[in-house]
C-alpha cells in the first residue's frame, strides 16, 4: 500500500508542477511598471482605447497583465450598454487582439 501512495504522490507532484507552468501568471503593479519602463509592452492606457472603442459605452469592470507561455497579455472584462460582459485579451507588446468573447 505504501508503494501506491508514494507513487500517486510522486505522479500528483509532477502534475502539478506541469500545471503550474501552463497557467497564466498576473502580474502586480510593480512588474507591469518595470516591463512598461523598459518598452517591453505597451502602456494599458493606450489598449483601452482599443479594447473601449470595440464596445463604444461600454465600462472597465477589470483589467490585469499576465503572462503565460513568455507572453504578456492584458486581459480586461467590460461591461457593454447591452449589459453583456465581454472579455478582450490584448498582446501587452504589440496590442494585437486575440481575444473578444463574452464572458462566462
Amino acid at each position: 500500500m505504501k508503494h501506491v501512495s508514494r507513487t500517486g504522490l510522486a505522479l500528483l507532484l509532477i502534475l502539478s508542477a506541469y500545471c503550474a507552468q501552463v497557467l497564466a501568471r498576473d502580474l502586480d503593479q510593480d512588474e507591469a511598471l518595470h516591463l512598461r519602463q523598459q518598452g517591453v509592452i505597451l502602456p494599458l492606457e493606450q489598449l483601452m482605447q482599443q479594447a473601449l472603442g470595440r464596445h463604444p459605452g461600454a465600462r472597465l469592470l477589470e483589467a490585469e497583465l499576465e503572462e503565460k507561455h513568455n507572453q504578456y497579455v492584458y486581459e480586461v472584462e467590460l461591461l457593454t450598454t447591452e449589459g453583456v460582459v465581454r472579455e478582450i485579451k490584448l498582446d501587452a507588446a504589440t496590442g494585437a487582439l486575440l481575444k473578444d468573447e463574452e464572458d462566462d
